[in-house]
C-alpha cells in the first residue's frame, strides 16, 4: 500500500470521543505493517524526484549551482529519522485499542504476512520499473473476477485519493518550508500552494485510478483470490477502514516532515547563493575592469 511516486497518504482525525492508543503500543503495529522498511525503501530515490520538480518549473529556472542545492537539501531532509517521529506520533493519535487488536490480528494471519510482504516488493521496486507496471507496460495475469477485487481494492485503501494527497501535501511542504529557510512570510505561499492543489484534485484523483489498480494488481499477483477477498473484508470492516487512516495519517505526517524540512534547507542555501551572487556583483561594480587602450 505504499511507494513515494504514487505514495499513500489522507490525514484523517480519529473518532471523536475515542481515545488514542500510546505510541509505545502503536510502534508494535507500525512493525508489524513493515512501514519503516517500506518508507526507508523510498528514500534513496527521493532527491531526484524533488529536483526533477524543480527543472519542471520553466517560468523561474534554476542554476546548476541551485538544482545542486535542491539535491543537497533534499538528501539532508529525506531520512528515516526525520520521518519516523512525527509518522508515529499521527499512527498513534488515529489509532484505537479495538482498531489495534484486530489490525493485529489480521496481520498475524498468513493473508496479513502476504499482504506486508507484497506491499514491501512493491515500495522496493525501481522507479523505472514502477513506471513500467503504472503505464501498463507489465501486466500481472488477472481474471474478470480479479479485475473486480481490484477495484474493490484501491477504494477501501483509498489509493487515488491518498496517493493524490501526498504530493499535494509534499508541494505545499516543500514551498512553505522554503520560504521559511529564505526569511519570507510562509502564510501567503502556503495559501497558493494549496489553493493550487485543490484546483486539480478531482482531476489528478480519476488519472490514477487505473494506474493504482494495476499498481496493486502487479504487488498482489502472487495472492490468491480467497487472499485478496479476505483482505477486503478486513479493509472494509471499521477497524480496516479506521487502519487505513492511522496508516495513511501516518505517512502523511512523516512526509509532511520531510517536505518541510527540505524546503527550509533549501531555502537557506538559495538565500545564501543570491547573497554571494550579489556580494560578487558589487564587487564587480565597485572594481570594473579598466578597458584595453586604442591602439
Amino acid at each position: 500500500m505504499f511507494r513515494f511516486a504514487f505514495l499513500l497518504c489522507l490525514t484523517a482525525l480519529a473518532h471523536a470521543g475515542v481515545p488514542p492508543v500510546d505510541i509505545d503500543t502503536a510502534a508494535q503495529l507500525y512493525q508489524e505493517a513493515a512501514i519503516r522498511e517500506q518508507v526507508r525503501a523510498s528514500l534513496g530515490s527521493m532527491p531526484g524526484h524533488i529536483r526533477k520538480l524543480f527543472q519542471g518549473n520553466t517560468s523561474a529556472p534554476l542554476t546548476d549551482t541551485q538544482l545542486d542545492a535542491v539535491n543537497s537539501a533534499a538528501t539532508r531532509a529525506f531520512r528515516i529519522d526525520v520521518f519516523e517521529a512525527p509518522a508515529l506520533s499521527a499512527f498513534a493519535a488515529n489509532l484505537n485499542a479495538d482498531t489495534l487488536v484486530k489490525a493485529e490480528a489480521f496481520l498475524a494471519t498468513d493473508t496479513g504476512k502476504r499482504m506486508v510482504a507484497a506491499d514491501l516488493g512493491l515500495a522496493s521496486l525501481s522507479d523505472a520499473e514502477a513506471d513500467k507496471v503504472m503505464n501498463g507496460d507489465i501486466l500481472a495475469p488477472s481474471t474478470p473476477q480479479r479485475d473486480a477485487l481490484f477495484e474493490k481494492l484501491e477504494r477501501a485503501e483509498r489509493s487515488a485519493e491518498s496517493t493524490v494527497q501526498i504530493l499535494l501535501t509534499m508541494g505545499t511542504a516543500v514551498a512553505t518550508g522554503t520560504a521559511v529557510g529564505s526569511g519570507m512570510d510562509p502564510g501567503p505561499v502556503e495559501q497558493r500552494a494549496r489553493k493550487s492543489g485543490e484546483a486539480s484534485r478531482q482531476t489528478l484523483e480519476e488519472n490514477m485510478r487505473e494506474p493504482t489498480r494495476r499498481y496493486l494488481a502487479y504487488g498482489y499477483r502472487d495472492l490468491s483470490d480467497a487472499d485478496l477477498k479476505r483482505m477486503l473484508s478486513f479493509l472494509q470492516s471499521t477497524a480496516g477502514k479506521q487502519y487505513i487512516s492511522a496508516y495513511l495519517a501516518s505517512l502523511g505526517a512523516g512526509f509532511y516532515a520531510m517536505g518541510r524540512r527540505c524546503g527550509e534547507q533549501l531555502g537557506e542555501s538559495l538565500r545564501e547563493l543570491a547573497m554571494a551572487q550579489l556580494a560578487t556583483e558589487s564587487a564587480g561594480q565597485a572594481h570594473p575592469v579598466p578597458a584595453k587602450p586604442r591602439p
